[in-house]
């Protein structure tokens, strides 16, 4: 058993039939959003842990 490629060179697979264009541009905005939404998690996180942080700490103590 051999394997075979659907494709002649990298240049045929990049260009992907003609719609090359639309399933590597997916890619790049599933990436994207998959990125930023990851971003935005943290840093949510961050301020809810800061002001859980400020929430517990003794207000001026003298």
């Amino acid at each position: 058993m051999s394997w075979q490629s659907n494709w002649a060179s990298w240049g045929d697979f990049l260009h992907m039939g003609g719609y090359g264009l639309y399933v590597w541009g997916s890619y790049a905005v599933t990436l994207a959003v998959m990125g930023t939404e990851a971003w935005a998690a943290r840093r949510r996180r961050r301020r809810a842990f800061a002001a859980a942080r400020a929430e517990s700490e003794p207000e001026n103590m003298q």
